[in-house]
C-alpha cells in the first residue's frame, strides 16, 4: 500500500519484446480532473444512493439495469453511443464506439446482482421460512426486508411486502446456550415475520401471492456516517461497482478523459452484468458476446485491517482511506497491471496491492471463463461488514477508483496501445537483474552507516 505523500510517480514509456520501461516524475500531472482527495459531492452521493437502492436481487436486476442506469445513460451519452441490452439476462452495456473504429476495446464492469433471502417455505401458523442465501443467519435477526411478490392476477406485475426477519423469538424461549453465545442461529431458523394473526394465516399469505423462490431485500438505504468521508448501509456489494463504472462513463462523455477526435483511441464498453452473486454468469456472457481485448472488473474488497476475525490468516492489510486496490494474481495481466501501477504513480493516486491466488472472486474471471482472449484486472475499495446491512466504505477510496482508471484509459489512448501490445510486452523473468547484498540501512538521524 502507498501513502500519497510517499508514492513513487511512474510514467510507462514504452514496451516491447516483454519489457515495459518506467520514467520518474516529479510533478503531478494535471491533465484528467482528480476527485479523490476532495470530499465527494452531494449531487454525486445522492447519484450513488440511488444506484445503492435499486432493488435488484439475482435474476432481477432490471431495477438498476433498465432503471437508474438507463436513465443515467440518457442523460449523459453522446449521440454516437449505444446502448446495448440482453435476451437472457437484465445485464446492460454501454458502447462508446459501436462502429468499431477504435482499435483497442476495454470493458469495465460492475455487478448489479445483489444477495437476496428467499422464500423456501409457508408454515401453517403463518411464518415464511426464508433462505439466508450468503449472509450469516445471526446479521439477519429484526433487521427491516422488503419482500417481492408477483401479483397472482397479473403475472409479471411485481408488489412489494415489508417485514422483518426473526429466528428464535423473544430470549426467554431461547435454549441456555444461545444466551451465552456458545450456540449460534442456524439458517433453517430464520422466518419472515409479517404479524399476521387469526385463523388461516397460510392461507393469508398465500393470498398475498408469496411463493416459495421470491426474493428479499434487506431495507437500509446508504447514509454519511459520523468520521469524515465514510458512508454506510446495505448493498455496497456492488451498486458501488456500477456507480464507479457510470461515473467513468460520465467523465468520458464530458470530454474529460481523451482528447477530442474524429476516431476514439479507446473503445469502451461500461458493462452492468446480472448473475455475479452465483457464479459470474453474466459478465462471461458479455464478455463472449463483445469479446473485449481488456476487461477491468470493479468490486468492493475486504479491510482485511480491521476485520475482527481472521487476522491469524495474515492477509494484506488493506485498509479503508488508503486508496483503491488492485488485485495481483489469478488470471490478472501484470502488464495490465502496470498500466494501472504508472497511471496512479503519476497522478499521485493512493492504491493497495491485494493478493488474490488461484480466483479474483470477480468479474475480472470473465475473459477466462468466457473463454476469450483479454488482458484484465480487478479494481476495487476495502469495504467493512461485508455481506451485511451495514456494508460501510470511504468515498475517498471509491473516487481514487474513478480516477485511476480515467488515468489509466488516457494513457491507453495517449500511447496509442492495440492489442498487439500486450500480445508482445509479457513481461520476462528472465531478464530479471539480480541483486547480490542489501542495501544500507539509515541510521536514526538520517545519515548512512
Amino acid at each position: 500500500m502507498f501513502r500519497l505523500e510517499k508514492m513513487i510517480r511512474r510514467e510507462i514509456v514504452s514496451y516491447g519484446r516483454g519489457r515495459i520501461r518506467f520514467q520518474t516524475s516529479k510533478r503531478r500531472s494535471s491533465t484528467i480532473s482528480l476527485t479523490h482527495e476532495e470530499p465527494m459531492k452531494d449531487d454525486t452521493f445522492d447519484f450513488m444512493r440511488r444506484i445503492l437502492a435499486a432493488p435488484s436481487p439475482v435474476g432481477l436486476e432490471g431495477a438498476m439495469t433498465h432503471g437508474v442506469l438507463t436513465e443515467r445513460f440518457h442523460e449523459i451519452a453522446p449521440s454516437d453511443w449505444k446502448e446495448i441490452k440482453f435476451k437472457g439476462n437484465a445485464s446492460v452495456v454501454w458502447d462508446s464506439d459501436p462502429e468499431g473504429k477504435s482499435p483497442l476495446t476495454v470493458m469495465i464492469v460492475g455487478h448489479a446482482d445483489k444477495i437476496r433471502m428467499q422464500v423456501r417455505s409457508i408454515a401453517a401458523d403463518g411464518k415464511i421460512w426464508i433462505n439466508s442465501d450468503s449472509f450469516l443467519p445471526q446479521t439477519l435477526i429484526g433487521n427491516p426486508v422488503r419482500l417481492f411478490s408477483e401479483d397472482p392476477e397479473e403475472l409479471g406485475r411485481y408488489r412489494e411486502i415489508n417485514g422483518t426477519v426473526e429466528a428464535l423469538g423473544a430470549i426467554h424461549f431461547a435454549p441456555a446456550k444461545f444466551r451465552t453465545g456458545d450456540a449460534g442461529i442456524k439458517p433453517n431458523q430464520l422466518y419472515l415475520e409479517l404479524g399476521l394473526h387469526g385463523k388461516k394465516r397460510k392461507e393469508l399469505v398465500e393470498n398475498l401471492g408469496i411463493r416459495p423462490g421470491d426474493s428479499i431485500l434487506l431495507d437500509r438505504p446508504i447514509e454519511r456516517c459520523f468520521a469524515p468521508d465514510t458512508f454506510s448501509g446495505a448493498y455496497l456489494d456492488n451498486g458501488l461497482g456500477c456507480f464507479v463504472t457510470a461515473e467513468i462513463a460520465r467523465r468520458v462523455a464530458n470530454g474529460e478523459v481523451f482528447k477530442n477526435a474524429d476516431v476514439p483511441a479507446v473503445r469502451c464498453l461500461f458493462t452492468y452484468a446480472s448473475h455475479e452473486e452465483i457464479g459470474r454468469f453474466g459478465s462471461r456472457v458479455l464478455a463472449s458476446e463483445l469479446k473485449p481485448d481488456v476487461i477491468v472488473a470493479v468490486d468492493v474488497n475486504h479491510d482485511y485491517e480491521a476485520a475482527p476475525i481472521g487476522q491469524e490468516e495474515k492477509h494484506c492489510p488493506l485498509t479503508m482511506g488508503k486508496g483503491f486496490t488492485l488485485s495481483v494474481g489469478a488470471t490478472t495481466s501484470e502488464q495490465l497491471n502496470a498500466l494501472v501501477e504508472g497511471a496512479a504513480g503519476r497522478y499521485g493516486i493512493p492504491f493497495q496491492r491485494d493478493v488474490v491466488g488461484r480466483d479474483t472472486g470477480t468479474d475480472a474471471m470473465a475473459g477466462v471463463l468466457g473463454n476469450i482472449d483479454a488482458a484484465v484486472t480487478s479494481i476495487g475499495f476495502p469495504i467493512r461488514n461485508m455481506h451485511t446491512i451495514s456494508e460501510l466504505a470511504h468515498t475517498g477510496d471509491v473516487q481514487a477508483s474513478v480516477d485511476a482508471i480515467c488515468a489509466t484509459l488516457k494513457d491507453m489512448a495517449d500511447k496509442k496501445m492495440t492489442p498487439d501490445d500486450f500480445r508482445e510486452g509479457h513481461p520476462r523473468l528472465d531478464a530479471a537483474t539480480l541483486i547480490r547484498e542489501a542495501p544500507r540501512q539509515p541510521v536514526e538521524d538520517g545519515s548512512d552507516e
